[in-house]
């Protein structure tokens, strides 16, 4: 319950704050913390789990300069402390989550008044694995450690390697380094710290003989004691797939602040999908039986685990073996789209032919019969262990309990897809997608992916998070599509009953920006004479001494603009692909720094996460409408659902994705309260179609010019 006691201190804060930093208060910050407040106040404690609506959720957007970080901390921390719940701010971004860790926490920590410990959460694949260090340092047999990333080929240190690890332990022994990838002093190439990092699957947990020096350990524990836990969307979601509460406090003792809101579907679909490489994983089926092997041909291999690993192996092989018909099955689907180098086939509504179906259901039994085993002897190893009942050294045990777990991770992996190629797709509302794919395996050689995705978010969240949580909010400066909720609600999951809310932008967007879409004698939709048309238009529309971005749907469509511009203009531009994003963006400051200008060419990258204020950028160009290319086998499953349930696919998903893109885009105009400038839009169907119309009666209130 929200007493008066948690509001006082809420608006304390929010006043010391504000007062400490002679900073004015912002409406929109304002209705964002008390919208937020009463939400989160407004839960009974006594509520129990598992939850089917949506009371305990909001949804806020919250345009650029509203302070949304200020706005969500202040109103969830006082309210996670005082139900004793901790509060997880988890990000799409590395630069969010820094910024929010090394800036604004630390802001609101020191001028707030509110009392709270904050600590950041990692996977364990951004902290050193002690127990791979030590092998690699010792020399371990290649044949006996454990198995490394699931198509990794497993290669011996050479000297550089081996130099950098002992640099390594020398500086974890002398406490000047805590085993955290990020906060070693140099970058780390990813193969040579691929060797000494380990995962879920091969992480011996509590009963490694490191675990009192481990790394990720030591910051696991300082997570279960933070008031504040800042993570990402993909930590979240990582930690929710393994039951959750493994890497993160449980979902029933958090409350959720999910930043950039708008992108947490889309990690949904990739972190429940489930695919398999038809070579790769022949191939790392032959590296588990050769590990094996070589555990099994150890003599201190205990003589009760001699048996049932035998067992494992004859499993591995027959798994293996169960793979080879589908390769002149999979070739012959695949050659029916024989367009572009690498081919593909998707399956309409999810529907797997009934050969493979059946492959698929005898690959669901062997693979499941891998499972089983290696679980009773992962289960066998680890109470040997405990119980110390083998005779072999303790380092070496860890080893085989690593790899057996390795291979019963990989193949619960493999499990996954080979159960949704055999499960009955007309059962499913929405359909899975399925589709083949043949796609690039490195050294000039192809493979074929099998591929299985959810074409919405929706279920997996409201199972995983949203069932289970305490509450959450969700918020974005792009969670509205053509004035309301309903595209972002329907792919969340969320309840009729979640709490929504716009809170106002401090933009004056009338006064400071201009929205122009200029007469134009072509269709955008003709893409060669739109492209000619560009060619001509961008010189009389730039001015070369601001700071310009200019944003193109297809990167086929920006490398002929750039190409077709005069050379005069060319040495202008900073264009996407011939330089690292970040190289662009630097180069392009310095540039307006020494009073020149720049100009910026790019793709949907630029269109988002770009922070250019002032001078930086004062002139927005928008090539296209920015539609997505049909070519996402997902996106075409899920505009297949909705037209065979008599929806219009165009008008629910396509316009409304494209309107928010154009907010994202236009976004990157404004991004202080004294920026000014102007958009300019290239695409006459912003006026001349019914849709363009709609998108362009949801942009924010720029004064527009229309020729």
């Amino acid at each position: 319950m929200l007493t008066e006691d948690l509001k006082q201190e809420i608006q304390d804060a929010y006043r010391q704050f504000l007062a400490a930093k002679s900073l004015r208060p912002r409406t929109g910050q304002r209705l964002m913390i008390a919208h937020i407040a009463r939400m989160l106040g407004g839960i009974k404690r006594n509520q129990e789990f598992l939850r089917s609506g949506g009371d305990h959720l909001c949804a806020i957007e919250a345009g650029t300069g509203t302070g949304k970080t200020l706005a969500y901390c202040l109103a969830a921390i006082p309210v996670a402390k005082a139900m004793d719940k901790t509060l997880v701010v988890a990000t799409a971004t590395v630069a969010l989550q820094e910024q929010i860790l090394f800036r604004d926490l630390p802001d609101i920590l020191e001028h707030s008044g509110l009392d709270f410990s904050v600590s950041l959460a990692k996977g364990r694949r951004r902290y050193l694995c002690l127990s791979k260090l030590d092998q690699h340092l010792s020399g371990g047999d290649a044949q006996t450690l454990p198995l490394l990333n699931l198509d990794d080929v497993k290669t011996t240190p050479d000297a550089a390697n081996l130099g950098l690890y002992t640099q390594f332990a020398d500086q974890l022994a002398s406490g000047s380094w805590n085993g955290d990838r990020d906060a070693w002093g140099s970058v780390i190439d990813d193969q040579s710290w691929a060797r000494v990092t380990t995962d879920h699957a091969q992480c011996t947990g509590r009963r490694c003989a490191h675990v009192k020096q481990c790394s990720f350990f030591k910051a696991r524990e300082s997570l279960g004691q933070a008031d504040v836990v800042v993570a990402n969307h993909d930590l979240v979601l990582a930690d929710l797939a393994l039951g959750g509460g493994a890497i993160l406090p449980a979902p029933e003792d958090s409350i959720y602040v999910f930043d950039e809101a708008h992108h947490l579907p889309d990690k949904v679909i990739n972190h429940f999908s489930a695919n398999l490489r038809l070579g790769a994983t022949e191939r790392w089926f032959d590296q588990a039986e050769r590990s094996l092997a070589g555990i099994i041909s150890l003599p201190s291999v205990d003589v009760g685990l001699r048996g049932p690993m035998e067992t494992l192996m004859g499993l591995l092989s027959q798994s293996r073996k169960g793979l080879a018909p589908l390769r002149p099955q999979l070739e012959a689907l695949l050659e029916g789209d024989s367009e572009g180098p690498n081919p593909r086939c998707r399956f309409a509504d999810g529907v797997v032919p009934d050969e493979l179906a059946s492959l698929s259901r005898d690959l669901k039994r062997l693979f499941g019969e891998v499972v089983n085993q290696a679980e009773q002897l992962v289960d066998k190893v680890q109470e040997g262990l405990d119980k110390n009942h083998f005779k072999a050294p303790r380092e070496d045990i860890e080893q085989w309990l690593a790899t057996l777990s390795a291979i019963r991770y990989r193949c619960e992996a493999g499990l996954m897809l080979w159960r949704s190629y055999a499960s009955d797709a007309s059962q499913e509302k929405p359909p899975h997608a399925r589709w083949l794919a043949m796609v690039d395996a490195g050294q000039g050689m192809l493979d074929i992916e099998l591929n299985a995705s959810p074409i919405l978010a929706a279920n997996a969240l409201r199972q995983a998070l949203w069932s289970r949580c305490y509450g959450a909010v969700m918020t974005s400066a792009t969670l509205t599509a053509l004035g309301n909720f309903n595209r972002f609600s329907m792919r969340a999951g969320l309840a009729s009953d979640t709490s929504f809310e716009v809170v106002p932008s401090p933009f004056a967007h009338g006064e400071a920006g201009e929205l122009v879409v200029p007469k134009m004698e072509c269709d955008a939709g003709d893409a060669q004479a739109h492209t000619e048309a560009l060619i001509v238009m961008l010189p009389r529309l730039i001015n070369p001494d601001e700071g310009t971005l200019v944003l193109f749907a297809s990167r086929k469509q920006m490398r002929a603009v750039f190409d077709g511009l005069p050379r005069q203009w060319q040495q202008r531009i900073l264009a996407q692909d011939s330089l690292p994003k970040h190289e662009i963006l630097s180069q392009h400051r310095q540039r307006v720094d020494g009073g020149e200008g720049s100009i910026i060419f790019g793709l949907a990258s630029f269109a988002e996460g770009v922070d250019l204020p002032g001078d930086y950028c004062r002139h927005v160009v928008i090539a296209k409408i920015p539609f997505a290319v049909p070519e996402d086998p997902v996106e075409e499953a899920l505009a297949e659902w909705i037209s065979r349930n008599n929806g219009n696919p165009f008008m629910e998903i396509t316009v409304p994705d494209a309107a928010v893109r154009l907010v994202q885009a236009s976004g990157r105009l404004l991004r202080k309260e004294s920026d000014t400038g102007r958009i300019t839009i290239l695409d006459r169907r912003i006026v001349t179609r019914h849709y363009g119309r709609r998108i362009l009666a949801s942009m924010p209130p720029y004064r527009q010019i229309i020729d």
